[in-house]
């Protein structure tokens, strides 16, 4: 029957110590091992010390046919008190049959894989965002959607592991703009849903993602279409289109230039701001927007007018630069550039530009509003024209995939008729509608 060891107290436990070697200044005496204290109350319960004086815990025991050493943690970390549980409990595993020491092992091996696929929302949020950034075609949408993220999701939802959000996370980020700010709270709900279907794909969490629409959030919020309409950009009113046009020809200045194309065109400000001189056909009078700066990323040809190309052929073609509208330093201008342009302008009673629908200061953006209202009240040209102007989607899909031109040179006749229009000519296109004469007709009937 093998010896009961003697169950120490924990004094008798702190008071001991390495063996000293037989002979100090012999090495082969003694000394260079790890000595071992049965300490009692479990069988096989050792306290090791080594040579340097360092204490742990250790269970001898059998795992089935096979002598195993089972550590249970340093001493005096662990209690003798503490040690002596955790060696029962081991002892207890093993009588049922199981290996406490491959146990310990699986579970670290768990909570390892699980701390690496733990990430937090605001960690997947710096490896997510700079794609997604780049992928957008202006500095401004950029900027808005980092603003948009760091002011409403990463407050709520950055401190937390992303495998953890739930559709309640979700709602407690979008539910109290939904009403108010419907826009913005649609595209924070669509890029929450992006950041945790990119963690998703990478291993960071499972099962549906809690801020997807359909079938989801959209059995508990309001549909956008029932709490807010679309707002659209201010503009500048059809009558007073050609006024304004006459003011901004006015100004001078490359800011002045390129708004002036803008309205021409009917383009947005990031299409106009990159133009670069390679886009520009000037055999064909055609200037291309390479798919790269087009919101729908796909290119778009856009037919110029007269008075579009007079507008080219003035700007001075820097050396140091590729850009038609270059800023001082040659750079792309800004945004900001040809807003302050438009912004600047006033009327002769010093009074800003108003759009009349909502009451606000006309914006660059607001004249593509102003050229389809041009469009679809003073002309006869088809509104899916206007609406390829504007490279907008013309069509579902099976349409898009029959259409495969761009009515070009249609267009080329819409743009000039629109151009002598801002310009305050008569145009002689029968496309274009004179509405005093309509007027006139109307009364007589």
């Amino acid at each position: 029957m093998p010896k009961i060891a003697k169950e120490l107290t924990p004094l008798a436990v702190s008071r001991l110590k390495h063996p000293e070697p037989a002979n100090p200044s012999d090495p082969d005496s003694g000394g260079e091992f790890n000595a071992y204290f049965a300490v009692g109350g479990v069988a096989g319960l050792m306290l090791q010390i080594t040579p340097k004086g360092g204490r742990s815990w250790v269970l001898r025991t059998t795992v089935a046919t096979k002598r195993r050493n089972m550590g249970l943690g340093s001493y005096p970390e662990i209690t003798l008190e503490a040690a002596r549980n955790a060696a029962r409990n081991a002892k207890a595993s093993v009588r049922d049959g199981r290996d406490p020491i491959i146990e310990r092992k699986a579970a670290r091996a768990a909570l390892e894989a699980e701390q690496k696929r733990g990430l937090t929302f605001t960690d997947a949020l710096k490896v997510y965002l700079p794609t997604k950034l780049a992928a957008l075609g202006s500095e401004k949408n950029r900027k808005a959607l980092e603003a948009t993220l760091n002011t409403y999701a990463k407050p709520e939802l950055g401190r937390m592991l992303v495998n953890d959000i739930s559709v309640q996370d979700v709602l407690r980020v979008v539910s109290p703009i939904w009403n108010d700010r419907t826009q913005t709270a649609m595209r924070l709900r669509a890029e929450i849903e992006n950041v945790l279907a990119w963690a998703t794909v990478h291993g960071h969490r499972s099962g549906d993602n809690p801020a997807r629409w359909d079938g989801n959030l959209a059995l508990t919020l309001p549909r956008p279409s029932k709490v807010a309409g679309t707002e659209n950009h201010p503009a500048i009113a059809l009558t007073d289109a050609t006024s304004w046009f006459a003011a901004v020809r006015k100004r001078d200045g490359t800011a002045a230039k390129a708004l002036e194309f803008i309205a021409l065109n009917a383009s947005r400000s990031g299409e106009v701001r990159g133009m670069q001189w390679s886009e520009y056909d000037a055999k064909a009078k055609i200037w291309t927007v390479p798919a790269a700066r087009m919101k729908a990323r796909k290119e778009h040809r856009i037919p110029l007018s007269d008075e579009a190309i007079a507008i080219i052929e003035k700007q001075p073609h820097l050396d140091e630069s590729d850009y038609v509208f270059a800023s001082p330093s040659g750079g792309m201008l800004t945004d900001a550039a040809i807003s302050a342009a438009m912004k600047r302008m006033t009327k002769d009673d010093g009074k800003q530009w108003i759009d009349p629908k909502n009451g606000r200061p006309a914006v660059p953006h607001g004249l593509r509003s102003t050229f389809r209202d041009w469009a679809g009240e003073k002309t006869t040209y088809p509104n899916e024209m206007a609406e390829l102007a504007l490279a907008h989607t013309v069509g579902d899909k099976v349409e898009a995939a029959y259409r495969r031109g761009d009515m070009i040179e249609k267009r080329r006749h819409m743009m000039q008729d629109w151009a002598n229009f801002l310009y305050g000519n008569r145009a002689a296109s029968d496309n274009v509608i004179d509405m005093t004469t309509a007027t006139k007709k109307r009364a007589k009937h």
